[in-house]
């Protein structure tokens, strides 16, 4: 599992005039919450990069005032204009204690609709589960080799162990379509068998 560490410091003071003064010093209010009490901190703009910027899942290991709180981050906050980062929330990961986490999804395989000339189309990045901490992945894997023209496979489909995926079911998160040349292919081909069948009658009425 990926992590990345963050260093910060306790924010005792929450107001607009507090928090202004706080951005234009290039740092970013956080919270911290889930465990046993909330936590409001202060990290520079930087410290978040790696987490902010990514499409990887990883955990956030937060270092305020010596005390280290491992987190997920589950909240941004950006500037309409700027696009400057305003605010973090980090949910805390507590041992026996379940939490809502989005996971990447990482496609494995070339379908067999591909080979025959189709075309993947991924639906869905990610899946959001429920499960313990210590059952956290970078990814879930879904394997896809199996994948016919024209079939769909689905959130149903993903069967995974010690999480409950929160989705609708139904919901397809990959397909392989047909490419606009394999449909004029099959619209040609039954004109061709056609022409062929016919031939040898017109030879005949000669």
């Amino acid at each position: 599992m990926k992590s990345i560490t963050i260093e910060g410091q306790l924010r005792t003071d929450s107001g607009k005039k507090a928090t202004r003064q706080l951005r234009s010093q290039k740092m970013v209010p956080g919270v911290i919450y889930g465990g046993s009490k909330e936590i409001n901190f202060s990290a520079p703009a930087t410290a978040f990069k790696d987490i902010v910027y990514t499409p990887d899942f990883m955990v956030a290991n937060v270092i305020i005032d010596g005390s280290t709180y491992r987190c997920i981050l589950k909240d941004l906050q950006f500037h309409k204009v700027s696009d400057l980062l305003l605010h973090v929330d980090f949910l805390e990961l507590v041992e026996n204690k379940k939490i809502v986490a989005t996971l990447p999804l990482n496609y494995i395989g070339v379908p067999a609709g591909v080979k025959a000339g189709g075309k993947l189309v991924t639906k869905m990045k990610s899946l959001k589960v429920k499960l313990f901490p210590k059952d956290l992945k970078e990814h879930i894997d879904v394997n896809i080799e199996n994948l016919e023209l024209n079939e769909n496979i689905r959130v149903e489909d993903v069967i995974m162990e010690n999480m409950e995926v929160l989705n609708s079911p139904r919901i397809p998160i990959a397909s392989v379509t047909m490419t606009r040349q394999l449909k004029q292919e099959e619209s040609t081909a039954p004109k061709t068998a056609a022409t062929t069948a016919t031939a040898p009658a017109a030879e005949a009425k000669k």
